[in-house]
């Protein structure tokens, strides 16, 4: 009997195994990853300083423990290169594996930050455990850091350096953070409340080239604004991993496509997590995730399931100011209805007739987020 091979050991991967082995103890699963396969949270990397903890500290039990735990043939070190989908099969570095069922849980890369310069290839990014104690290493005795991108991930990292007593300066391509998510009252208070902490906001900015100097970096903006850094964080935001699919001829849009069953453009391989657009959505959180795995498991298992999102604030790790956002859906008419109190913004996306379509909560106003997904589910 052919296995589910499963790619990628990140939270999906792994996410997706438990829900098999919750259905099903016996049948025949596969994990191939290209990095060691020691289970961690990738959330937890944008707070970990704030959370005392370093990158081994982050990591649970390894991919030995994991395997044993689940029943499962964990193949570390092993990188796919090209799936066969006529024959399902999949060549790796180590050789040809050989599918019952595929599911791609690929993750994202970071997006190339496209500066130029000298310094430019030590810019960093965090996207996975190695990484994340790669910036450690390069944050230690250090003081001064540049973030580049205001998003969720970039607000994070600010809000966690900052708090650990980092003079960190953040670059923004918007006029305030998280303004895709975020009314502008919103993510001004975010930003007001980062900037207490001591962040110190580059708006409508981008960089342009970074060189090094003789005790670190001179990062010069678009607009010749010089900045004096000892690391720099690239946090413009991912792109999902689809160049493996593509070659294999699966249909690929922002990300790898699939219906609500998970199941790909190709017979018998899915796509979840970082890495999978389903029907037009790419939503790169947690939660998605674990609706996904649970779904796709029941579905791998005998149970064709499609997958439901609920109503699913993101919830962004900023202790200075806390943020929860339930995004409109794309195209949503309607607009913003803002209410401003001293300790949080209290945001409502609302339809001509009253009708809620989403909310943006911060600081205290937060708290509201249970009652108005009831009032959404309603």
């Amino acid at each position: 009997m052919s296995p589910i091979v499963i790619v990628g050991s990140g939270l999906a991967g792994y996410t997706l195994l438990k829900e098999i082995r919750k259905r099903d103890t016996a049948t025949p699963v596969m994990l191939v990853t290209a990095d060691d396969g020691a289970f961690y949270s990738k959330p937890n990397l944008s707070n970990a300083l704030t959370a005392g903890k370093t990158a081994a500290a982050l990591a649970g039990a390894s991919a030995e423990n994991m395997a044993a735990d689940l029943n499962a043939t964990i193949l570390t070190h092993v990188r796919v290169t090209a799936i066969d989908t006529q024959g399902q099969r999949i060549c790796t570095s180590t050789g040809e594996l050989e599918y019952g069922k595929l599911v791609l849980a690929l993750g994202a890369d970071p997006i190339p930050h496209g500066l130029a310069g000298e310094g430019a290839a030590s810019v960093l990014a965090v996207n996975d455990l190695s990484d994340y104690a790669a910036f450690r290493g390069a944050i230690d005795g250090k003081r001064r850091i540049t973030v580049l991108g205001g998003g969720l991930i970039g607000c994070e990292f600010a809000n966690d350096l900052a708090h650990a007593g980092f003079a960190v300066d953040v670059v923004h391509l918007g006029e305030w953070p998280l303004e895709r998510l975020l009314p502008v009252e919103a993510g001004q208070r975010l930003a007001d409340s980062l900037a207490a902490l001591g962040v110190a906001w580059h708006f409508g900015r981008t960089g342009k080239s970074v060189e090094r100097t003789a005790d670190g970096y001179r990062i010069e903006l678009d607009n010749g604004e010089i900045i004096a850094a000892d690391v720099v964080l690239s946090a413009i935001g991912l792109r999902p991993r689809t160049q493996l699919a593509q070659a294999a001829g699966i249909r690929v849009g922002r990300g790898i496509q699939t219906g609500r069953l998970l199941e790909t453009s190709v017979s018998n391989v899915y796509a979840m997590g970082d890495c999978a657009e389903v029907e037009g959505l790419s939503l790169p959180y947690v939660q998605p995730l674990m609706v996904q795995a649970r779904a796709l498991a029941a579905t791998l298992t005998g149970t064709s399931t499609p997958v439901a999102y609920p109503a699913m604030p993101v919830m962004v790790k900023t202790p200075a100011h806390p943020v929860a956002v339930l995004p409109p859906k794309l195209g949503a008419a309607g607009g913003w209805k803002v209410a401003c109190g001293d300790t949080g913004i209290c945001a409502l996306h609302v339809d001509d007739s009253g009708r809620l379509q989403g909310f943006a909560l911060t600081g205290s106003e937060t708290g509201r987020r249970n009652t108005l997904m009831k009032e959404l589910a309603a």
